[in-house]
């Protein structure tokens, strides 16, 4: 019986020490993010040129889409509709 209590205790040791270092790593990494978000200068507003690219590899994926048959032809308008409009 003292094997099986010596054995049940170091596991719990081990299983308090292993939370105990995960939760230190935990705020550390946290920390760090924390201090390279205030780093950061704010993003600049999107320019026109690079949203116009991004809504036109949008529409070739739809295109795709549509091609493949995954869509409908009025779920492809829909969706369409939606990236034109943003």
């Amino acid at each position: 019986m003292p094997g099986l209590i010596r054995g049940v205790a170091r596991t719990a040791v081990v299983a308090g020490t292993a939370t105990a270092v995960s939760n230190r790593v935990s705020r550390r990494q946290q920390g760090r993010w924390a201090q390279q978000s205030d780093q950061e200068p704010a993003p600049a507003q999107q320019q026109p040129a690079g949203d116009s690219s991004d809504k036109l590899d949008q529409l070739k994926q739809l295109g795709e889409l549509k091609t493949q048959g995954v869509l409908t032809e009025a779920e492809f308008e829909d969706q369409k509709r939606k990236i034109l409009d943003s």
